[in-house]
């Protein structure tokens, strides 16, 4: 199954649109860690190549899919309820049904930037992003570099 092309930039902003108009009947938690995870979204349009940046944007988008959850189902108002409650929660429910597809959709992209499965070992340790910088010096260059001469059959310089 092919995925579409979306941009990062339209699955931040429905996002975004979506839980300012949510936060109006859940605020507090529900504000703070969605805000939070949508910074993440920004740091990851900020920085094209980063893998770090679209890895813990999937991962932040994984948690509140169950974050939202809980909060929908303790803060629901279930007393009168006005229109704009109704429209709130309405906003707040369509947003926790289009995050796994934005899951699915910002995964894609971090495979795309060269990103591996989040729960493989590594992912929490330093990051896998490769640079252009190489180190002169190595490793596996021996302390004494005629240390093994003898042992190779080749004649030792004098002096050594």
């Amino acid at each position: 199954m092919e995925l579409p092309a979306v941009n990062l930039k339209v699955i931040l902003m429905v996002h975004w649109l979506l839980t300012t108009w949510g936060c109006l009947v859940f605020p507090g938690s529900y504000a703070w860690s969605n805000f939070t995870i949508l910074a993440l979204g920004v740091w990851a349009v900020a920085q094209p190549d980063s893998i770090d940046a679209i890895g813990m944007f999937l991962g932040g988008l994984v948690v509140t899919i169950f974050l939202d959850i809980i909060y929908i189902s303790i803060f629901y108002p279930t007393s009168v309820i006005n229109d704009t409650g109704r429209f709130s929660a309405g906003m707040a429910i369509l947003s926790l049904l289009l995050k796994p597809f934005s899951c699915c959709l910002v995964y894609h992209m971090h495979r795309e930037r060269g990103g591996e499965l989040p729960l493989r070992p590594g992912f929490f340790g330093p990051s896998q992003e490769h640079s252009a910088y190489q180190t002169i010096d190595s490793s596996d260059s021996p302390a004494a570099p005629f240390a093994n001469l003898e042992d190779k059959g080749q004649a030792v310089p004098r002096g050594y």
